[in-house]
């Protein structure tokens, strides 16, 4: 396993990493209807683009199995590839950022307590909770900031 900040954003990659996220978030947003998904997934490429810090995992094959996305001091985003989820490669993603961008804070989906209960155990902790994400749907956020 490698970690690697991304220089160049090609097409292949923000495809390799779209498959990744989608499936990701299949797999861990139970509550998001498919509808929701796919009109997330229509912003993400940009997102991806924009991010002023994508660092990927990739496997020995050289694939991506893991990304975050890191603006300032905050954790956008962290999507791993569920063959990957439950060996420590979130840790070490996070860590990562931790040391090389003080990352200290996080929104993180209330109605997933899988990632709320991982970044509680990366040392975040709760300090304000919204109803609605950030384009106005129910879907409340946790505000998390590294103790």
């Amino acid at each position: 396993m490698r970690i690697i900040e991304i220089q160049k954003k090609t097409p292949l990659l923000i495809r390799q990493l779209m498959e990744l996220w989608e499936k990701s978030v299949r797999e861990t947003h139970l509550f998001l209807p498919d509808s929701e998904i796919e009109n997330i997934k229509e912003y993400i490429p940009q997102a991806l683009r924009e991010i002023p810090h994508l660092i990927v995992a990739e496997n020995e094959n050289e694939f991506p199995v893991g990304l975050m996305g890191i603006g300032g001091q905050k954790l956008e985003m962290l999507f791993i590839a569920s063959e990957e989820r439950g060996k420590g490669l979130g840790k070490k993603l996070v860590e990562y950022g931790i040391e090389a961008y003080s990352i200290n804070e996080l929104a993180v989906n209330e109605q997933n307590p899988l990632a709320r209960g991982f970044y509680e155990y990366m040392g975040f902790q709760v300090h304000k909770r919204t109803a609605h994400d950030e384009q106005g749907n129910p879907y409340p956020l946790l505000y998390m900031r590294l103790n």
